[in-house]
């Protein structure tokens, strides 16, 4: 009955002795992983906490008389130890839930029974003294019963623990099965919060100490849950010092856990052990600690603001702080100096809007105290004499910003959360009281702090983005137009004094949120602009006139090209946001640029916000076109648009970088924006302002993207200081920034279609190399490309593999042949698997790309092959390893027909007398390692002679019928005749020809770009079939270890018909 069993005789014996379990159907499957316990959905869930609940009431409900009649229990636990120690994961999965919340259930009795014994205990002693002297009582005799009968049960149920214990925990909590360790560490610590006086001990806490080492997170996280309950009771936690010695380096390590769960409530348990234990956590611990408000994953920051502000923000006796210094902010004051402290000493982070996010659940009391801060800004001193430094300044101004924007925006800020959260009613009132507050309170300060520091570009450049946080309507409906005044006139003031970049867009933006129409303070703002823009543009004009009043117009004086460079970044940082067409600065900088082509002599303090200029100018034209513009209108704005490009094409090979860049950065963005008009209200004025890249163009981008990106840049090795290192090092990630713009300002054209799609096969080249910088950036075009046009996206992988390949084999001496183990090889292999990868686990999704791919592979590997007969070796037939590498991408059929269309390129027998064949023979091992028939036949043929050693070391992979042939074999092998191997060979081809034959039809009709002429003309062209995909032909592919969603492989696949 039990043949194909594989349980132990003792476990037998153990069913023998319950005949009723014999009806069990005996499962086939000894790892069957469908089960109640651990199917999904709301039904089961509701299964497993039902059969919980059964077993607890059960233990209630017998709690009295049946649980010691030596029969129940006794014959349950035995069933369950017999059932948790069998090989069917069903059964012990299920027997050992059922046993931990029998134990669980018994605890609770046995702590019942105690309370009652130590009651029925004080009561004798309290009748004994009573009496004493006397004889003894009927009552004295009925409680001296009691005490011995609750003794008796307790010894029972002891015996009861220690037998659920020994006979299932002590086995299961190290089970292969992950549910089943986290089911016993969870049930552990449900024990030891229960009933501490038993199980807090050494014994049973080292269970979940060692746990804490899991590799699964799932039991991970169940070891931390069971010990916030515990460090939670500060009358437990003076009984854990031995286990908090032993384990504490490990829960300090767990905040870095890769499961961000477990990261979570490992941060939560250190704050537990923080306020519960003295002096458990070092300074050292605490400092690491700390870093952690600025990680991205925002629940694992707010613990650890949790953390920063009540081990170090948050004194006890802050309250009292107040009177004693007779301020009004003394708590928040002590407070916001502390936060400032603790962000300047750490030195890793500067990013005051993470450490704000992180603290803003815990500290918003204080962090919303905007009166308090900006009293602090006001003031020379304090009180006490002390005074802000300089960078406690900036960084409390930091602050100001980061919490003002957190209150009105009610969100984290960027890269930290998927998506904007939808605030519900109570949030939502919460910030419009806080952007009232804001807003009130800023109007009147504001103008001070900007009189205070208008001269400190950086302080002055956060405190102006605050108006935008603004409910603008207070100005009119409070009466504060003086404030506005004074607002308008320090942002005067300090565009007039700085030319700092940033604090010149942070003005125009003011200006710009100052001025929408739908307010009233709009057109008393506009006026203010207006008067600004007069100022700023006649101090340019007159900088102009001066210098094109000079011999040949070249200026030498280097106050001048600076006035000029200031006068220029003003008015360009305002026309970024504001349409200045009617001061006609369009022809003033164009003037400009067309002097440094023609004579190349202007500084670069002057070429690039003259571009810049020039650009915005067209861009206000471009958006300002009616729907009904007159056709001479459009000629010269098209004129001009043309005229514009070819200046940044002569300006990509300017001799200053940065204007090459800036020129790049430009010519990229000006083509996409031509080649996207909004054609919804004039078809004939996009059809005239329409400009796509010429070809020569287009190569002039991809020429600038190698040169400038992809070039790598010769270091020279220099003895630097510390402070020269830093600063080096902050060079380097500076290009490294610029870099990363310019690549992805040109992946941009490619995804858009502005450029053609070939033109990423020269960027997929270094996706590998330059992984660590632009990898990111890569992955992301190749993935918007394939879901513009997969068919196109997967020419372009294989055309790249295919230059690479030819660059490679024109390295190589021909004499010699291919050489598989050098680098640049094992490099085209490597960017094959990466590109593999890229396809996820979705094979139905890829299958048309991933076909495609061995296709054009297929022809380029047998192009130029000479002969008729098909005999002579094809010069690039070692390509074939190359797209083995998507073979595993394949699904089960469609290996058979991409086997096909291989099979009309290759003569039979086949000529593989050497190892310059053994790349066709690689590639077809890839195709029929799933087939049972193939593999059967390749396993007696395929013992060929190996390539020598240092060819074959880079490429050998694990087949999934089994390994390589062992070296006796390949011994073997190698003293067969080649003709026998061709024979057989040829004998594989006949038999997977036969089991082709019966899906050709079926087949042929889903990538049909892989079928002969003749199946497609026998095929019914009206008639659009799906495929069935079996689990059985998913689960034989090999899975690569990507993150992707998985989709059902019987899902409908379309058909795309593709001719040859």
């Amino acid at each position: 009955m039990f043949s194909n069993g594989r349980e132990t005789g003792l476990q037998y014996k153990k069913f023998v002795a319950y005949p009723w379990i014999l009806t069990v159907t005996w499962p086939v499957d000894m790892d069957n992983e469908d089960y109640p316990l651990i199917r999904t959905g709301p039904y089961w869930k509701k299964f497993k906490a039902n059969f919980c609940e059964f077993i607890a009431v059960l233990v209630q409900q017998c709690q009295c008389s049946i649980l010691y009649d030596s029969y129940l229990m006794d014959t349950i636990i035995s069933l369950l130890t017999g059932l948790a120690d069998s090989m069917v994961r069903a059964f012990r999965h299920t027997s050992t839930l059922a046993a931990m919340k029998l134990l669980t259930a018994v605890v609770s009795v046995h702590l019942n029974l105690d309370v009652n014994k130590h009651n029925a205990q004080r009561l004798y002693e309290v009748e004994k003294r009573r009496i004493s002297g006397k004889r003894t009582n009927y009552r004295l005799d009925q409680l001296e019963r009691k005490r011995k009968e609750y003794e008796h049960k307790l010894l029972e149920i002891q015996n009861m623990m220690n037998a659920i214990f020994k006979g299932t925990f002590l086995n299961r909590y190290r089970d292969v099965i992950p549910e089943i360790r986290a089911t016993c560490i969870e049930e552990i610590g449900s024990w030891i919060k229960t009933y501490p006086d038993a199980f807090l001990n050494d014994s049973y806490l080292k269970y979940i100490g060692w746990m804490l080492y899991d590799k699964q997170a799932e039991v991970r996280l169940k070891c931390l849950l069971g010990l916030q309950g515990i460090y939670s009771r500060k009358e437990l936690v003076s009984r854990m010092d031995l286990f908090t010695s032993r384990f504490k380096d490990r829960i300090v390590s767990m905040p870095l856990d890769k499961d961000h769960e477990v990261a979570v409530q490992a941060m939560k348990l250190l704050m537990l052990m923080s306020q519960n234990c003295e002096d458990v956590l070092s300074a050292e611990d605490c400092e690491t600690l700390y870093q952690f408000v600025y990680t991205t994953h925002r629940p694992l920051a707010v613990a650890a603001g949790e953390f920063l502000y009540k081990r170090l923000l948050s004194h006890e006796g802050d309250e009292e702080i107040q009177p004693k210094r007779g301020g009004k902010f003394g708590a928040s004051t002590d407070q916001l100096k502390r936060l400032i402290r603790f962000f300047l000493e750490s030195e890793l982070h500067k990013h005051v809007a993470y450490l704000i996010d992180s603290l803003w659940d815990w500290a918003g009391k204080f962090l919303k105290d905007w009166e308090c801060m900006t009293a602090l800004l006001l003031k020379n001193a304090e009180e006490d004499g002390e005074e802000l430094s300089d960078a406690h300044e900036s960084v409390l101004i930091e602050i100001i910003l980061a919490t003002v924007r957190e209150a009105a925006e009610g969100h984290p800020p960027v890269g930290r959360g998927a998506a904007k959260k939808i605030l519900s009613v109570k949030e939502k009132k919460i910030q419009l009281e806080d952007c009232m507050k804001i807003t009130e309170h800023f109007i009147m300060v504001l103008p001070q702090l900007l009189a205070k520091y208008s001269t400190d570009a950086q302080k002055v450049a956060n405190l102006l983005q605050i108006p935008q946080y603004y409910d603008l309507d207070v100005y009119s409906t409070g009466h504060l137009e003086k404030h506005l005044d004074a607002l308008l006139r320090e942002v005067k003031d300090i565009v007039t004094k700085h030319s700092d970049i940033s604090v010149l867009e942070a003005s125009s933006r003011t200006y710009y949120v100052l001025c929408n129409e739908e307010i009233a303070i709009s057109s008393q703002v506009d006026c203010a602009r207006t008067q600004l823009i007069d100022e700023l543009m006649g101090q340019l004009n007159q900088l102009l006139d001066g210098f094109w009043q000079k011999e040949e117009g070249f200026c030498t004086d280097a106050g001048e090209i600076s006035r000029m460079h200031s006068a220029l970044r003003r008015v360009a940082a305002f026309h970024n946001a504001h349409n200045l067409t009617k001061w006609n600065l369009y022809d003033k900088t164009l003037r400009l640029l067309v002097f440094e082509m023609e004579h190349g002599s202007l500084p670069v303090l002057m070429i690039l916000p003259a571009l810049q200029c020039t650009y915005f100018s067209l861009l206000w034209q471009l958006a300002a076109i009616s729907e009904n513009p007159p056709k001479e209108t459009l000629f010269a704005l098209g004129r001009e648009l043309r005229r514009f490009c070819q200046i940044c094409m002569r300006f990509l090979h300017h001799k200053e970088k940065d204007v090459r860049e800036k020129a790049f950065m430009i010519l990229c963005d000006w083509l996409l924006i031509l080649s996207h008009q909004d054609s919804n209200n004039n078809e004939e004025a996009v059809g005239l302002l329409d400009y796509l890249p010429s070809t020569p163009l287009q190569e002039k981008l991809l020429l600038f993207i190698q040169e400038h990106v992809f070039m790598e840049e010769e270091e020279e090795s220099k003895d630097l200081t510390e402070d020269e290192e830093r600063q080096d090092e902050s060079c380097k990630l500076d290009d490294l920034h610029k870099k990363r713009s310019l690549l992805a300002a040109y992946c941009k054209l490619i995804v858009y279609n502005v450029v053609e799609m070939t033109a990423a096969a020269e960027i997929y080249k270094h996706y590998v190399k330059t992984y660590n910088d632009f990898g990111d950036i890569i992955k992301e075009t190749l993935s918007r490309t394939r879901h513009n046009n997969k068919i196109q996206s997967a020419k372009t992988l294989i055309l790249c593999l295919q230059q690479l390949f030819q660059r490679h084999a024109e390295s190589q001496d021909s004499s010699s042949g291919m050489d598989f183990s050098s680098a640049s090889f094992t490099n085209m292999k490597e960017l094959a698997r990466r590109f593999s990868l890229t396809f996820g686990w979705d094979q139905v999704k890829s299958r048309e790309s991933v076909a495609m791919i061995h296709k054009e592979g297929i022809e380029f590997a047998f192009q130029g092959a000479t002969g008729v007969d098909g005999k002579c070796l094809p010069p690039n037939l070692s390509f074939l390893l190359i797209i083995s590498e998507f073979s595993n991408k394949l699904l089960k059929p469609d290996k058979r027909l991409v086997y096909a269309y291989l099979q009309r390129y290759i003569a039979e027998p086949l000529p593989c007398r050497g190892d310059e064949w053994q790349p066709l023979i690689w590639y077809r091992n890839s195709l029929l390692a799933n087939e049972d028939e193939e593999s059967s036949v390749l396993g007696g043929s395929g013992e060929w002679s190996p390539m020598g050693t240092s060819k074959m070391s880079s490429f050998k992979r694990k087949l999934s019928n089994g390994s390589l042939p062992d070296t006796s074999q390949t011994e073997a092998a190698s003293k067969a005749p080649a003709l026998q191997r061709a024979s057989q060979l040829a004998s594989a081809t006949g038999k997977s020809r036969k089991r082709l034959k019966s899906r050709e039809t079926h087949l042929q009709e889903h990538l049909p770009f892989l079928c002969p002429g003749g199946l497609r003309r026998r095929c019914c062209k009206d008639e659009i079939k799906t495929e069935d995909v079996s689990e059985e032909g998913q689960a034989e592919d090999v899975i690569e270890d990507v993150d992707v969603d998985v989709v059902g492989a019987d899902q409908v696949i379309p058909a795309r018909v593709f001719e040859l």
